[in-house]
């Protein structure tokens, strides 16, 4: 999504001016026609750290929530303000028992915005930036305006515990892969570096005629010995190269294109942004929001920057008379199963219910496939370190009996 600045004038002949969010020009103005009959200026504001002096000058580490904590919040939120506790003195307590440096800041300075009279949902967007997500935001927004907030911050203490869930089971099965990935490296290092140079300058002594794996396996140990830093170069030019690029629009679009062409990440990709659709825009309608304003909500949710666009155009689809379920096939970009329910849930006018379903579907769809993914990464990584010892291996027995043969 990009930024835009815009001068218009209003259906009341008013000039205004104000800031909208865009996919693109012809998005943000279709937005601001929403609310104003003439758009005089439209100008893109720019993020003040871009391309290369951007990716150096990020902060490590960021200003990402800790979502543990975060989604301890959410339910403290709800428990409190279901027994009857006013918002202040809510905020009050949680801010207190809140762990987190970051956060404890935040509520404490919403708990004094929040107790001169300001917006819940507007104080966390305010004093939280963009480190609140967006669906956090829209939800509790909806649950104020609804009166309706402690199932809000309910249901995302729900999704957050789910999301946290989620991606602690893939840490936890990767460390496996991970760890025979760094010693695969390492041992290969200490073997062309360390190993083959010194198998090699006894085998020169003899003067043998070698054979041609083992020239070969020699040559790749040269060559490492010699231009390790060009390797590293090329390397680290590689990633900041794909980084700079991904930090582009068109970047951005044909990586995340890309992604979803992949073996089994491409799989894992679409489950992933069927997963996040469903999930999210379900809540969003539990809360209150219509279906119009939800999209836009959930399209900034999804990861994958292609998908994201695609759904943040649905709106357009739907304005012009078509329903959800048949702009979301032409969309062409989501499994046919989710298109499918979408549809009936539409017809039927359990929309949200069908969405609750989908949801928890493709969750244990997505958890399988990266249990699949990662199962099938163990056995690879060790085939590929097993074929790299055993070239060496022969390599080096093939030019030993050779020796022998000579001696």
């Amino acid at each position: 999504m990009k930024t835009y600045k815009y001068q218009a004038i209003s259906k009341d002949g008013a000039k205004v001016s104000g800031v909208v969010e865009g996919f693109n020009e012809f998005d943000a103005v279709d937005k601001i026609k929403e609310k104003c009959d003439i758009v005089i200026k439209l100008t893109e504001v720019k993020e003040e750290k871009e391309g290369v002096s951007g990716l150096l000058a990020m902060e490590i580490g960021g200003n990402n929530l800790d979502m543990k904590q975060f989604t301890i919040v959410c339910s403290q939120f709800s428990i409190l303000i279901k027994s009857g506790l006013s918002i202040v003195r809510t905020t009050e307590l949680v801010a207190t028992q809140t762990k987190d440096e970051k956060l404890k800041k935040i509520l404490t300075e919403i708990q004094k915005d929040v107790a001169a009279g300001r917006s819940l949902a507007t104080s966390f967007e305010e004093r939280g930036g963009k480190m609140m997500p967006v669906l956090f935001i829209e939800t509790i927004r909806a649950g104020e305006e609804s009166g309706n907030l402690d199932v809000a911050f309910d249901s995302m203490y729900k999704y957050f515990d789910r999301q946290a869930d989620s991606k602690s089971k893939v840490k936890s099965a990767m460390i496996y892969p991970i760890f025979v990935l760094v010693v695969a490296v390492v041992v290969v290092i200490v073997l062309m570096v360390k190993v083959v140079p010194t198998f090699s300058s006894i085998f020169d002594s003899y003067g043998s005629d070698l054979p041609t794996i083992t020239k070969i396996l020699i040559a790749v140990s040269n060559f490492f010995q010699k231009s390790w830093i060009i390797v590293i170069a090329a390397l680290i030019a590689i990633i900041i190269g794909v980084k700079v690029y991904g930090m582009t629009e068109n970047g951005k679009t044909n990586l995340a294109k890309l992604s979803l062409k992949l073996p089994a990440l491409g799989n894992i990709q679409k489950m992933n942004a069927a997963c996040q659709f469903s999930t999210n825009f379900g809540t969003l309608l539990k809360a209150g929001i219509t279906i119009l304003d939800a999209l836009p909500i959930t399209s900034k949710v999804i990861e994958n920057y292609y998908i994201s666009k695609e759904v943040g155009k649905l709106n357009a689809s739907i304005e012009q008379g078509r329903t959800l379920g048949d702009s979301m096939k032409e969309m062409q970009v989501m499994p046919d199963m989710l298109n499918d329910m979408v549809a009936v849930g539409e017809e039927t006018g359990h929309l949200e219910e069908t969405l609750d379903v989908i949801s928890y579907y493709y969750q244990k769809e997505l958890d399988t496939a990266i249990k699949d993914a990662i199962n099938k990464l163990e056995p690879t990584l060790l085939l590929v370190v097993a074929g790299i010892a055993g070239f060496i291996v022969i390599a080096v027995y093939l030019a030993m009996f050779e020796m022998y043969g000579v001696m």
